[in-house]
């Protein structure tokens, strides 16, 4: 079972600035003045911007996002920003990412600083676009071109990951220091990570951090937190503290907890193992596209753990995970095929997937593919592919692939034939445990 872990660096921010508390008003009941309706009716989109944002302070917001709507029909920048603002939160208008990136666009396309990061944000998610790290750095280093610190630090962030570029830790570091140096406090944080300076006292930082938000409800802290107490980073480990955590994000519906807490109770660690609630958990976090959970999902089925074995499924689910690059999800679909588990055997399949897998240096892919190589399944013979394959494993620690790639030096097949090597490689494989290895070793070393 897979389990993802958090880097501490503070993600990206999403900033919705002004749109629905702050501003001042005409006078002091926050009524909007006849002058100013009347101006706005006449067509001045200031005071239209203004009308908005004064029917934003009392909380109509109806009112607020017809007024902004008239105004940012007319091209005002400021309107279009709080009209993405309004989408993109479903206040005074049905919920819509999409209207809220082309708003958002128009803003930003006239030099909203604001806009632009938003827009960085929403590519970078693929909220209401479709996911594009490109646009996204293009967005925010306008953004952080003028000086607008939570775009400097999202900058930050992407050199850090290394999304849709390549990983620069400088320059990770140059734009941390950027919005730091205007006191941006997420920004200070990352940029003592990424020098390396205090790292216990930044671990203990973000755990008060993180404390913070996820009690105020923030799933993605709440997440983190639940990492912290599993990792026993920043403060002392403790597996119910983590699945506590993690149960609170997912009940949010966040598909990241959920199959986090979902490992949880498959391993009993920290909760009571509970394979029903496990499969409860993956298949919630599976229906939101989670490939970790959709593979594991297909283990259950598999295996008949907390549902009933339905190989039938766990193909499917394997193949949901396997399409979308997740090796594991890879390896189990190549298994499927050449067992005919829940599909018709077809070596030639197994062969595809298990070569996919191998490709991302999954060991028991590189293993099974070398068998196949050996073999002439869905494949010709080629006994140096064959060697390739189990040396890749074995190198890797996989004791299955150090016993055969013994078995290949014994026999002197893909390699000259060496004793030596063959008692040095099913040592390897007897010191984790293969069965056949230490006898193996034993018979040999009567020729050394």
């Amino acid at each position: 079972m897979k389990h993802i872990k958090y880097v501490f660096i503070i993600p990206a921010v999403f900033f919705l600035t002004g749109c629905f508390s702050g501003w001042e008003t005409d006078n002091s009941e926050g009524v909007v003045s006849k002058a100013l309706l009347k101006k706005a009716n006449a067509g001045d989109v200031l005071a239209q911007c203004k009308t908005g944002r004064i029917y934003s302070d009392i909380s109509d917001y109806e009112k607020a996002f017809e007024w902004y709507l008239k105004a940012a029909e007319q091209g005002n920048a400021e309107a279009q920003f709080y009209l993405g603002n309004m989408y993109y939160e479903g206040v005074g208008v049905h919920q819509d990412y999409k209207k809220a990136a082309e708003w958002y666009s128009r803003a930003a396309e006239q030099g909203n600083e604001v806009a632009q990061c938003n827009l960085g944000f929403m590519y970078s998610n693929g909220f209401g676009v479709r996911q594009n790290y490109k646009k996204a750095f293009e967005w925010y280093l306008k953004a952080a071109e003028q000086g607008y610190a939570r775009a400097q630090n999202n900058l930050g962030d992407m050199y850090y990951a290394g999304d849709g570029l390549q990983r620069d830790y400088d320059k990770a570091a140059e734009w941390y220091s950027r919005a730091a140096k205007q006191g941006y406090k997420y920004a200070q944080f990352n940029l003592d990570i990424i020098n390396g300076r205090n790292v216990k006292k930044n671990y203990k930082k973000a755990f008060e951090w993180y404390s913070k938000a996820a009690k105020q409800g923030d799933a993605d802290a709440q997440i983190n937190l639940g990492d912290m107490y599993y990792d026993g980073s920043g403060v002392q480990q403790n597996y119910g503290k983590a699945a506590e955590w993690y149960s609170r994000a997912a009940k949010q519906g966040d598909a990241d907890a959920q199959f986090s807490l979902g490992d949880m109770y498959y391993a009993g660690i920290g909760v009571q193992q509970d394979y029903k609630k496990a499969f409860d958990l993956y298949s919630k976090a599976a229906g939101q596209e989670h490939i970790y959970a959709q593979n594991n999902l297909g283990v259950m089925y598999e295996n008949g753990k907390g549902v009933q074995k339905n190989h039938r499924k766990a193909f499917e689910w394997y193949s949901k995970a396997a399409v979308q690059g997740d090796a594991d999800a890879q390896f189990n679909l190549g298994d499927m095929y050449y067992n005919g588990k829940g599909v018709h055997q077809d070596y030639n399949k197994a062969f595809e997937w298990y070569s996919r897998a191998a490709e991302q240096d999954h060991t028991y892919a590189q293993n099974n593919l070398g068998v196949m190589y050996e073999n002439g399944e869905g494949v010709q013979q080629d006994y140096n592919k064959t060697f390739e394959l189990y040396s890749r494993a074995a190198e890797q620690g996989y004791a299955k692939a150090q016993f055969n790639l013994g078995v290949l030096y014994e026999k002197g097949c893909g390699v000259q034939q060496n004793y030596k090597k063959a008692v040095e490689w099913y040592s390897r494989a007897a010191k984790q445990g293969h069965k056949n290895a230490k006898n193996k070793a034993a018979e040999l070393m009567k020729y050394l």
